[in-house]
């Protein structure tokens, strides 16, 4: 959240984390248990032309039984209004959930930076996010996506990228990560981290996650504490 916004925090995820985790522990087992458990909703937010089969993103869900793929009407001919809608709609029936984007579907999630639905969003996994600019220059007359989303993100974020994306170049990403307030990983000569460039089922997204998952959830154990002695705090920035 913004710097120096004063919040009150009621988080029933990390209440329900906290009653099946008495010691508070946040190592990776612990961390991993619970990613794979019950509590981590979880919502698979595919790019352009959605996401094959065989693409890691419909193996999480396969794979994830509170995992869900945000299903849009149009893959081919995207709106930000109708992606923002069946977003907002799909937020709306969870206590919130972690959202795990690829390519155009992390423009979409970067778009929630200044939306009332952010506050159900736990942390954001962006995979190899595109460049809109790019995007538009290889897919003309197909996106309406307005502007770029170059504002500082409310949740905590974790941005995966690659040194050769056809979609985004190495200082196009590094501005993103700043503008977003990312943490940023980069995996090497992935391409755009799909399918076509070998990622089919992708287990290392999984240590990424847990990675995400941890830094949320030492946030909101902070967060908690504080407003369990009935204090009005500061959130930190992410």
């Amino acid at each position: 959240m913004p710097r120096g916004k004063l919040i009150y925090l009621s988080n029933r995820f990390w209440m329900r984390f906290r009653r099946r985790n008495v010691t508070g522990c946040l190592s990776s087992h612990c961390v991993r248990k619970a990613v794979r458990s019950v509590m981590i909703q979880t919502l698979i937010i595919p790019g352009l032309n959605g996401s094959s089969d065989e693409h890691w993103q419909r193996h999480w869900t396969r794979e994830n039984v509170q995992s869900s793929v945000v299903e849009q009407e149009n893959w081919t001919c995207p709106v930000l209004a109708h992606w923002q809608a069946k977003l907002d709609e799909a937020l709306s029936n969870t206590d919130g959930a972690f959202l795990v984007a690829h390519s155009l579907g992390c423009l979409l999630a970067a778009s929630y930076a200044n939306r009332h639905q952010a506050g159900l969003i736990r942390g954001a996994l962006l995979v190899a996010p595109c460049s809109l600019e790019t995007t538009l220059k290889m897919h003309p007359c197909m996106i309406d996506f307005g502007i770029e989303p170059l504002e500082r993100l409310p949740f905590p974020s974790l941005v995966v990228g690659s040194l050769n994306d056809p979609y985004m170049s190495v200082p196009q990403l590094e501005r993103h990560v700043k503008a977003w307030g990312s943490e940023l990983s980069t995996i090497g000569f992935a391409g755009h981290i799909n399918v076509a460039s070998g990622f089919g089922h992708w287990a290392q997204g999984y240590d990424f996650f847990e990675h995400l998952v941890r830094r949320s959830m030492f946030s909101q154990r902070w967060t908690s504490t504080a407003v369990s002695h009935g204090a009005m705090i500061r959130s930190s920035s992410f």
